[in-house]
C-alpha cells in the first residue's frame, strides 16, 4: 500500500509548518530541515534532524518530523521504530498512533493498524485522518473476509461474488491494496 494514500501531497509541508508554529527550542532545526526537504535535499534534511536529536534526543517535534520524513523516503522500518517509541513516550497523543497505523497498513498488518487507529481515536475522537484511515482499513478487512468466505464455500454465492467485486472496485478506485 502506498504511503501517499495516508500522507497527502502537501501534508509534510503543512505538518512541518504546524510544528514550527508550536514553538520549540529546536524550531530552527525543523525550519532548516523543512527548507532542505522542499528543495529536494532530502538526505540533508534527515541529517539536520538527526543532528538536532543528538542534542535533544527526547524532543517530540524533531522525532515526529524525522518519522514522517522516513515514511516519505520509503523507510518503513526506521519510521516504525520512531513512531513506536513516540507512542510509548507520549501515549496521550493521537498522531503517532495514526502514523504507526499507516506503517502497519503498508506492511499488510491490518489488525495492528486497526488497533493503532482505535487508540488514536480513543485519544482524539475527532481526528479526521485517523477516521478516514480506519475506514480504509475496515474496507480492506471486509474484502479479506469476503475472500476467505469465498475460499471456504463449496458452492458459489452470487451475493458474496457481488460483495467481492464491489469491494475490489472500491479498493482500486481508492488506490488501496486489498492486502
Amino acid at each position: 500500500m502506498p504511503f501517499s494514500k495516508y500522507i497527502k501531497p502537501n501534508s509534510l509541508f503543512l505538518l512541518l509548518a504546524l510544528l514550527l508554529t508550536l514553538s520549540s527550542a529546536r524550531a530552527g532545526d525543523i525550519e532548516t530541515a523543512q527548507r532542505q526537504w522542499l528543495a529536494g535535499q532530502r538526505p540533508q534534511a534527515v541529517a539536520t534532524l538527526e543532528a538536532a536529536l543528538l542534542k535533544t534526543p527526547h524532543e517530540l517535534k524533531l522525532r515526529f518530523a524525522l518519522g514522517v520524513m522516513r515514511m516519505e523516503l520509503g523507510e518503513p522500518a526506521a519510521a516504525l521504530t520512531i513512531f513506536t517509541a513516540l507512542t510509548q513516550d507520549f501515549p496521550d497523543l493521537a498522531d503517532p498512533f495514526n502514523n504507526l497505523a499507516v506503517l502497519h497498513a503498508g506492511m499488510g498488518e491490518l489488525d495492528l493498524a486497526q488497533q493503532a487507529l482505535e487508540q488514536a481515536l480513543a485519544l482524539q475522537p475527532g481526528h479526521a485522518q485517523a477516521q478516514e484511515n480506519l475506514g480504509d482499513i475496515l474496507l480492506r478487512q471486509a474484502h479479506r473476509a469476503y475472500q476467505r468466505a469465498q475460499a471456504s464455500q463449496t458452492a458459489p454465492s452470487s451475493s458474496l461474488g457481488l460483495k467481492l467485486t464491489q469491494t475490489q472496485a472500491l479498493l482500486q478506485t481508492l488506490k488501496l491494496s486489498a492486502q
